[in-house]
C-alpha cells in the first residue's frame, strides 16, 4: 500500500545536498529502512543546538520554529546540568524509596485542579495514552473511543488505531469513531451557531453510532489544540458541552497535552483550562523532558484506585531517577524564566505578525493560535493549496528556518517555537517568511 506524502518530505529528485550528506541518506536508507522520513526536499544535517537555534556542520544557524520538544530552548544549561548530576548519582527505576520522583509528582500535580491528584509516569506521550486506553476500558466496561478526523495520539499499535493522522497504511480500530475537527467554517451553520454545541453534537452523533454497533464508550480523547486537524484553539469554553456529552453516555474524557502542555498556549499550563473544564485523565509528553524521554498521566485519584485494585503497572525507566531530575528542573525554567507569560507575549505578537502580512500575501489565510502554537491557512485562489505550503516550508528552510506543515490536507503551517522565543526572532522569521512568499 502506498503511504500518504508528508508535504515536505525529502525528495531525492530535487535535493541539493552534498557528496557527504547524500553518502548519509544513502547509509541512512542501509540501516534504518523506508519507514522514517527526513523533513524537506534537501535534509538538513545539524551538529547542536541552542537555544531557539540549530547549528548546521558548517555552523549555519537555524531559527527553530517548530520542534515544541526543547520546549525551554534547546540543551538548556540547568536541564543538562540537573541531568547529568542526576545520571552520575543514581538512575534506578521506581521500585525502590527515593526523593526525586516524590519531589516532582508534587510539583507537577500542583499545576492542576485538585481533582486531578495522582500521576503514573511513562516515558512517551504514546505509551501516556496507552496507558489512558486502559484505564478508560477499565473504568467503564467498555471499548468504543471518539477522535478527530486527523488526530494524532502516538505510536503504539492500540494508539495508532487512535491516529488517523498516519495515513490509509494505518488503519483505526474496529471500535474508533471520527468527528471532524472544531472548525467553525464547517460546524457552524444555520442549524448550529454555537461551535461548542456544534462540537458537541458530533460527538453525540458517534456515541449514537457506537451504541446502536453494540459498542460501548470508553471515552473521548482529543489534543486541546487540534494540532495536527490545523490547530484549533478557539472561542474558549467549546469542549465543555463535547466532555458532558461523553460523561453522559458513561465514558471518560481524555485532554492529550503532549502538544500545548506546559505553558505552550499562554494563559494556562494545560490546553484543558482554556475550556473552563476538568478532564478525567490527561496525558502529557514531548517538552515534559526538554527532550530527555519522559511522559506520564494525570488522572481522578478514584480511578487510579480502581484500576490498581484490578492491574499492576510498571515502566523500567518511566519516572527514573533521571527522567524525574529533568523534568523537575524544566518546570523551575519554566516558572524561573516566565516562559509561559512569554508565550502569552510573543505569541499575540506572532498572532498580529502573520494577520499583517496575510493583508499582503494572498496566499496567506485564516491565522489561528494560542500562545506560541500557531496555524496559517496556505490557499491559492481561495482554496487550500498542500503544494503550495510545501514551497514555502523548503523555502523558509533555504532561508534557514525550520517549519512544518499540517492538516488533513496538508496546507497548515505549524509554528510551534521553544518558549523563549524573543521578539527578535519574531522579526527574523517574518522578514523570511515575507521574502519567501516573495519568491514564489
Amino acid at each position: 500500500m502506498t503511504l500518504p506524502p508528508m508535504v515536505n518530505a525529502f525528495d531525492p529528485a530535487t535535493a541539493l545536498l552534498s557528496p557527504e550528506d547524500r553518502a548519509r541518506v544513502e547509509r541512512r536508507a542501509r540501516v534504518l529502512g523506508p519507514a522514517y522520513r527526513l523533513f524537506y526536499q534537501t535534509p538538513v544535517h545539524f551538529v547542536r543546538g541552542e537555544g531557539v537555534w540549530l547549528y548546521d556542520a558548517q555552523g549555519n544557524a537555524y531559527l527553530d520554529t517548530y520542534n515544541n520538544v526543547a520546549s525551554v530552548g534547546h540543551c538548556h544549561g540547568r536541564v543538562v546540568a540537573a541531568m547529568a548530576k542526576q545520571a552520575a548519582t543514581y538512575a534506578s527505576h521506581t521500585r525502590y524509596l527515593h526523593d526525586g520522583i516524590l519531589e516532582y509528582a508534587e510539583r507537577l500535580l500542583a499545576h492542576f485542579p485538585p481533582e486531578l491528584s495522582k500521576v503514573m509516569f511513562t516515558c512517551t506521550g504514546s505509551e501516556a495514552n496507552d496507558l489512558a486506553f486502559r484505564i478508560a476500558c477499565s473504568e467503564t466496561g467498555g471499548s468504543g473511543f471518539i477522535v478527530t478526523e486527523n488526530a494524532y495520539h502516538g505510536v503504539t499499535h492500540v494508539i495508532a488505531g487512535l491516529s488517523p493522522s498516519l495515513g490509509a497504511g494505518v488503519p483505526l480500530g474496529e471500535h474508533v469513531r471520527t468527528i471532524p475537527a472544531p472548525d467553525p467554517r464547517r460546524l457552524i451553520s444555520d442549524r448550529a451557531s454555537d461551535l461548542g454545541v456544534a462540537f458537541a453534537a458530533r460527538v453525540q452523533a458517534a456515541i449514537d453510532d457506537l451504541q446502536r454497533h453494540g459498542i460501548r464508550p470508553a471515552a473521548l480523547i482529543v489534543d486541546t489544540i487540534f494540532s495536527s486537524d490545523g490547530v484549533f484553539a478557539d472561542p474558549p469554553g467549546f469542549l465543555a458541552p463535547a466532555a458532558a456529552a461523553i460523561r453522559a453516555a458513561g465514558g471518560l474524557f481524555i485532554a492529550d497535552e503532549v502538544q500545548p502542555g506546559f505553558g505552550r498556549t499562554g494563559q494556562h499550563m494545560w490546553g484543558f483550562q482554556r475550556h473552563g473544564l476538568t478532564p478525567d485523565l490527561v496525558t502529557l509528553g514531548k517538552p515534559m523532558g526538554n527532550g530527555y524521554p519522559v511522559a506520564g498521566l494525570v488522572a481522578r485519584a478514584d480511578l487510579l484506585e480502581r484500576f490498581g485494585q484490578k492491574a499492576r503497572y510498571f515502566n523500567t525507566f518511566g519516572g527514573n531517577a533521571v527522567a524525574a531530575a529533568t523534568a523537575l528542573a524544566v518546570l523551575d525554567v519554566i516558572e524561573g524564566e516566565g516562559l509561559m507569560q512569554n508565550a502569552a507575549r510573543i505569541g499575540r505578537a506572532f498572532h498580529d505578525g502573520l494577520a499583517d502580512l496575510s493583508r499582503r500575501h494572498a496566499a496567506l489565510g485564516q491565522v489561528r493560535s494560542a500562545g506560541l502554537f500557531l496555524g496559517l491557512d496556505i490557499l491559492r485562489d481561495g482554496q487550500p493549496d498542500a503544494e503550495l505550503a510545501a514551497r514555502i516550508v523548503n523555502g523558509l528552510r533555504d532561508r534557514r528556518v525550520l517549519i512544518s506543515a499540517t492538516g488533513p490536507l496538508g496546507h497548515v503551517l505549524k509554528i510551534r517555537p521553544p518558549l523563549p522565543f524573543s521578539s527578535e526572532n519574531l522579526d527574523f522569521f517574518l522578514t523570511r517568511l515575507d521574502a519567501t512568499l516573495a519568491a514564489l
